[in-house]
């Protein structure tokens, strides 16, 4: 599916630096919040552009080499773990944007953001619902972003071997939840999400329950 190039043209004033922004990683138990920003070029279109989700891993990783070759700028953050514990998801995610826009290399002059809310900022702005899948320069964060965060829960999976990270990518699947009741939280994962918390409060009937 290709995405119309909507970033390049806004009320019919063509403006030279418009960002797309979205972020990976609201949902999973374990593992930080990772946002991208992307500035495309729109002389050079990159064919394909798609709600991440929506492509197959392969195609994620073959488009994500081509926004970083072929983008004007383009900038991947993160909240950490204690940041989520500390400030909440939603607080972190708005976070990982901010980092994320304040790290390109251009100063972007709109920004469009996926989802129903615009982080605190002084940049001119608009919130998508469903952004990743209408604009093109969100599609590209999307993938920015889902496809660096992907890459280090592989790499997490070597370092805290057991959960299954590199399969779910830290979300809440059944597998995920049965190795929490058997190995107990690692240094990743998020404290304040509940599966945690209870394991946390009450580690006796963690015990209990590990065959």
């Amino acid at each position: 599916m290709n995405v119309p190039l909507l970033q390049f043209c806004l009320e019919g004033n063509v403006s030279r630096f418009i960002a797309g922004v979205d972020e990976v990683g609201r949902g999973p138990l374990a593992g930080d919040v990772v946002a991208a920003a992307v500035i495309l070029d729109h002389a050079h279109g990159i064919i394909g552009l798609a709600d991440s989700k929506q492509l197959t891993e392969e195609r994620r990783e073959e488009l994500y080499e081509q926004i970083k070759m072929r983008a004007i700028a383009f900038c991947v953050a993160r909240a950490s773990v204690a940041e989520i514990d500390q400030i909440n998801i939603l607080q972190a995610s708005l976070l990982a944007m901010q980092r994320a826009v304040a790290g390109l290399q251009h100063k972007p002059d709109f920004i469009y953001v996926d989802g129903n809310r615009c982080p605190l900022w002084s940049y001119v702005s608009k919130a998508v619902v469903k952004g990743d899948s209408k604009i093109a320069a969100i599609a590209a964060a999307s993938i920015m972003a889902k496809v660096t965060r992907d890459r280090e829960m592989h790499d997490l999976d070597r370092t805290y071997p057991g959960y299954g990270l590199a399969r779910h990518k830290g979300y809440p699947t059944p597998f995920h939840l049965q190795a929490l009741q058997a190995l107990g939280p690692s240094p990743i994962h998020r404290r304040t999400f509940r599966p945690v918390a209870e394991l946390l409060e009450n580690p006796v009937a963690r015990l209990s329950k590990v065959p």
